[in-house]
């Protein structure tokens, strides 16, 4: 019951964590912009998503040629939440209690999963080799933000649903 409530939010989360790596190295670019010879660095989301989709095998991938006939539904390696997993015994003490084994186990990916990260390409080069834009960097610094508190809004609206529903006694 409980990693299928965890999958429910699931996608939301990871979206959350990708934002957040994203805003690291925002502000790490922003941070290092008079720093000599430090390049600029950002996430490929272009080679995250042909990963991401050669993993789960989507058509027109080398993976969907090998699953043939599978199901395209498979959970990104990235995507997978920190679920309950069988390994730990539950005690039943009264006829009606449920048995099962259920531990708590960290699945999701690490930040590598989220594709290699590229060096920007500097519109102006400076002369010292620094290749990080102020102004691009805030731009991007900004658009991140707003992204991630719009996927936070998402996922807060997810649990208030939820919790309407289970309230409900419906």
């Amino acid at each position: 019951m409980l990693d299928k409530l965890d999958a429910e939010f699931a996608f939301g989360r990871e979206a959350l964590d990708v934002r957040a790596h994203r805003q690291e190295l925002l502000s790490s670019n922003i941070a290092n912009a008079d720093t000599p010879g430090y390049r600029a660095r950002d996430v490929d989301f272009a080679s995250s998503l042909a990963g991401a989709l050669k993993k789960t095998g989507a058509p027109g991938t080398a993976a969907s040629a090998t699953l043939a006939g599978t199901s395209n539904a498979a959970p990104l390696a990235m995507a997978q939440p920190v679920g309950v997993t069988s390994g730990m015994s539950m005690n039943a003490t009264e006829a009606g209690h449920m048995a099962g084994n259920a531990r708590l186990a960290a699945t999701g990916g690490t930040t590598q999963d989220y594709g290699q990260l590229k060096y920007r390409n500097p519109t102006q080069p400076a002369l010292d080799g620094n290749t990080v834009d102020l102004d691009t960097e805030r731009v991007q610094f900004a658009d991140n933000s707003l992204h991630y508190e719009s996927g936070l809004t998402v996922l807060t609206q997810q649990i208030k649903t939820m919790l309407a529903a289970i309230t409900s006694g419906g």
